[in-house]
């Protein structure tokens, strides 16, 4: 693969961490200079926030000094900018000076040449700009990272957004990919996380997700997905795709109106909750890792639209994730585990999810997991927040052998944007009070036999039915509207007198007079809790219909 080759040339590269350290290995010059630049521009930034702090400058200097560093993400090119994007959406990390200069990157970035755009539309069309479009705009709309935006109007009528990529991506790319692997190794020692060699596994996966966001086709396919996936979901807004204009570097989709999510005053004057895009915005990336496995990692405000309709639009799909199935479930289940405050349980999904090797000895973890997360829970879920479990977990991971698996670190970065992007809707969110009701109502009501199965070893603990666990569940289900009691009870019951459910049937009567008493007190919380959602002659009689299903079913066998 030839790295220095032009774009037409480099459309079907693959990122391969040892072809490009060994073309970089035979051009040391190159790497020189780029870490050279890279040294400078930031060593001359640190030296005048310095000085600005000797001087006390610091209050009258902070907006040329915010400004000063969107310059230098921007001259460095599109991996430092990726970074910049990233800390815009965290207005808890960052001071609000930096941060909304920082936003600025995620659509206002210096476009290029409106010639060099249309020759590469033309090329890649193989058609005339007049022949492809009715109208565009003479200028972008936006420019981004690794491309810009004109607004189109199709010979068919359709308005249309069409993103164009910038020339010569890959050389620059490949080369900051080459550096930041180099990095790692050196800076990974000092880091206060016990990662190892898993740094340079993250930026290669960093790397695989940027070399695919550098292809429109491949974004074409991602975006038709995820469309798939949340077809008939009346919050979940995601474009067309008009593949006659697309290419591997042109991308024609579908125009969204609305409002970016940093937008606050056009979402406010559009009568639009803030409350109700952040339930969305959260539920939809719950949905994507939980029940899609196909995810978006990089939902920045420049990536999301809030519609005149209340619907969630996404525009961007070029860095995308899946997660296999039983990754789902061991992510549901460690969740309901941290509400429940089972360690043990939540150091074993930590080694199925390969955040602890299967030879880890979890017996001494345990301990450490109840302090750090008991502490960054606290009293109700409504003091944690993701960051608070990212702060304490790094001191975790210094003292006890975690490595973060490559693909989580896409996660964790999805998560973090998102919880960022609510912050800035609203500075006293917390997100686990839109994801704990969510998940606790995909265990309550998921029918697949492996969420069941999950189900089933959340509810009990050595052999014990937990009471207490499946009231805190329903509780806690409850404070999700989309949550309907009565046809999960349905379920429930159909399940209970089902050939599947004999072992479900058997510890529920154990449990019921376990420790030689009729567990009366724990029912009658349940029934109080339950009771006001429900029908009881309905639910009896769909226990009556099924019951009678069971015994025609036993007598047919």
């Amino acid at each position: 693969m030839n790295y220095s080759s032009s774009d037409v040339q480099t459309r079907d590269a693959q990122y391969n961490a040892n072809v490009i350290a060994q073309y970089y290995r035979y051009r040391p010059w190159l790497a020189i200079f780029r870490s050279l630049k890279i040294i400078i521009y930031f060593g001359v930034f640190i030296i005048q926030l310095t000085l600005d702090k000797w001087f006390k400058q610091e209050e009258k200097n902070k907006l040329k000094r915010a400004e000063k560093l969107r310059k230098i993400l921007t001259k460095l090119g599109p991996t430092f900018i990726k970074v910049g994007q990233a800390l815009s959406t965290r207005p808890d990390l960052i001071r609000k000076d930096f941060l909304e200069e920082l936003i600025k990157l995620q659509d206002q970035l210096p476009p290029f040449d409106n010639e060099i755009a249309f020759e590469i539309i033309e090329r890649e069309l193989d058609l005339k700009i007049k022949e492809a479009y009715r109208e565009i705009s003479s200028n972008p709309i936006a420019a981004a990272s690794l491309g810009q935006v004109y607004k189109a109007v199709l010979h068919t009528g359709e308005e249309v957004a069409v993103k164009v990529q910038r020339p010569n991506l890959l050389p620059v790319i490949s080369l900051d990919l080459y550096l930041m692997r180099l990095a790692s190794s050196w800076v990974a020692p000092f880091l206060p996380l016990n990662l190892g060699h898993d740094l340079g596994l993250i930026v290669d996966e960093f790397g695989i997700k940027l070399f695919e966001e550098i292809d429109y086709i491949n974004e074409g396919r991602n975006a038709e997905k995820f469309a798939t996936n949340f077809l008939g979901d009346k919050e979940v807004k995601v474009p067309c795709i008009y593949w006659h204009y697309t290419s591997h570097h042109v991308l024609t989709l579908e125009w969204i109106n609305g409002y970016k999510l940093n937008d606050l005053d056009g979402i406010q004057a559009a009568g639009l909750d803030f409350s109700e895009i952040i339930r969305i915005g959260v539920t939809s990336g719950l949905k994507q890792l939980l029940e899609h496995g196909f995810f978006h990692a990089d939902p920045h405000p420049g990536n999301l639209f809030a519609m005149a309709d209340g619907r969630m639009a996404y525009i961007d799909f070029g860095m995308m994730d899946q997660l296999a199935e039983d990754t789902k479930e061991t992510i549901a289940s460690s969740v309901v585990q941290l509400i429940n405050r089972d360690y043990t349980a939540l150091a074993k999904d930590f080694v199925n999810l390969g955040f602890l090797t299967p030879e880890t000895d979890i017996t001494p973890i345990i301990p450490a997991l109840e302090k750090v997360l008991g502490s960054a829970i606290g009293q109700s879920v409504g003091d944690f927040n993701f960051k608070t479990i990212t702060d304490d977990f790094s001191e975790l991971m210094y003292e006890y052998p975690f490595r973060v698996p490559a693909k989580f670190a896409l996660i964790i970065r999805s998560l973090v944007t998102q919880e960022g992007l609510a912050l800035s809707l609203n500075p006293d969110f917390r997100i686990v009070e839109v994801s704990f009701p969510y998940v606790s109502r995909r265990l309550l009501t998921e029918e697949s036999p492996a969420m069941r199965k999950r189900l089933i070893e959340v509810l009990f603990k050595n052999d014990k039915f937990q009471w207490e666990r499946l009231e805190n569940m329903i509780a806690i289900a409850q404070s999700d509207r989309q949550f309907d009691l009565l046809p999960t009870a349905t379920l429930g019951i159909q399940f209970l007198v089902s050939e599947e459910g004999d072992y479900l049937r058997r510890q529920l009567i154990t449990a019921l007079i376990e420790d030689d008493r009729l567990h009366t007190k724990e029912v009658q919380r349940l029934w109080t809790l339950i009771q006001p959602e429900l029908n009881p002659q309905k639910l009896f009689d769909v226990a009556l219909q099924a019951i009678k299903q069971f015994s025609q079913d036993l007598v047919a066998s």
